[in-house]
């Protein structure tokens, strides 16, 4: 399993409303505060960290 390592921010963005559970967002803080980055980052790069680490569906059926 690779690990998720947080990156510097990047810039170009487009704005998205998402609604995210309590508990979640507390648990997201606490990670943003010790890595010195921001929500926004922390969520882009954990999206792409799981779409970049999903099982491909086969093209075959």
């Amino acid at each position: 399993m690779k690990n998720f390592k947080l990156k510097p921010n990047r810039k170009e963005t487009e704005n998205k409303t998402i609604r995210f559970p309590v508990p979640l967002i507390e648990k997201i803080e606490e990670v943003i505060t010790e890595n010195d980055t921001t929500f926004s980052s922390f969520v882009i790069q954990a999206c792409e960290f799981a779409l970049d680490n999903m099982e491909q569906k086969s093209t075959k059926d």
